[in-house]
């Protein structure tokens, strides 16, 4: 089954992705990329501001807050099902 690439802002909190396309103007480009968010890295939705605005993302072992805007045109390509609370994921249910 082929996933297609979806906004980094419509992944649920907790799941890891990984990036498949980065849609930003090129002025906006080399920010992300001196932060190390390129085509093909993993990240992790830590979470949302209470109003939604910004996101927080877990990349190459640190944390980074987008705009939402900014997370809105980085595509990501989901790894799996997002972690359950109790640590056993879908198939311990």
């Amino acid at each position: 089954m082929v996933v297609a690439p979806q906004p980094l802002s419509s992944v649920a909190v907790g799941t890891t992705a990984t990036v498949a396309e980065i849609k930003l103007p090129p002025e906006s480009r080399p920010r992300l990329m001196e932060m190390g968010l390129l085509v093909g890295t993993t990240v992790e939705l830590i979470r949302f501001a209470p109003l939604g605005d910004p996101v927080e993302i877990k990349v190459r072992g640190y944390n980074l807050t987008l705009r939402k805007n900014e997370a809105e045109q980085i595509l990501v390509k989901v790894a799996g099902d997002p972690p359950s609370p109790s640590g056993y994921g879908a198939a311990g249910k």
